[in-house]
């Protein structure tokens, strides 16, 4: 059996690694918190209303809707009842295949997201783009799409 050394990162390689990784998770914890501070809710709960207030009819099926969000169809469970409870989504069978469930954004959902849309925008405005230049902005959109692409090459995850 032939072994492979693995292709380690070099110096260069490693500091990048180190910057994108830590960026990913500030990022990630920076716009939970403002959303925490500002709307009382998630990051991920925001990303479930929001996508849902962009959904034709304001309508999705769960699997459909937890693999927009990125999230297991578990854990969009469990935040779609927390929604339910604020009165901000319900859940009902598909009319059209009883297997399946369908999330609703309601209409004091649907205010919510229009409530927290600004905010979370300004925050993602001044963290994201105010601190690059237009071109470094279309040089991050062509790094993240060559890297969603390595990462699902049949581009069955959103980007």
């Amino acid at each position: 059996m032939e072994t492979h050394e693995p292709r380690w990162l070099n110096a260069e390689e490693q500091q990048t690694w180190l910057s994108l990784a830590t960026m990913v998770i500030n990022l990630s914890n920076a716009l939970d918190t403002q959303l925490q501070r500002d709307a009382d809710i998630s990051h991920f709960e925001y990303q479930v209303l929001a996508t849902l207030s962009e959904a034709a009819e304001r309508t999705m099926r769960m699997s459909d809707l937890a693999a927009l969000t990125n999230g297991s169809l578990s854990r969009l469970s469990h935040v779609v009842k927390r929604l339910q409870k604020q009165g901000w989504v319900r859940r009902t069978p598909d009319p059209d295949n009883g297997r399946y469930t369908l999330a609703i954004l309601t209409e004091t959902g649907w205010e919510k997201v229009v409530a927290t849309a600004p905010g979370h925008v300004e925050e993602v405005r001044r963290l994201v783009f105010d601190p690059l230049t237009q071109a470094q902005q279309r040089t991050l959109r062509t790094i993240g799409h060559r890297v969603n692409q390595a990462i699902d090459p049949t581009g069955t995850r959103p980007e």
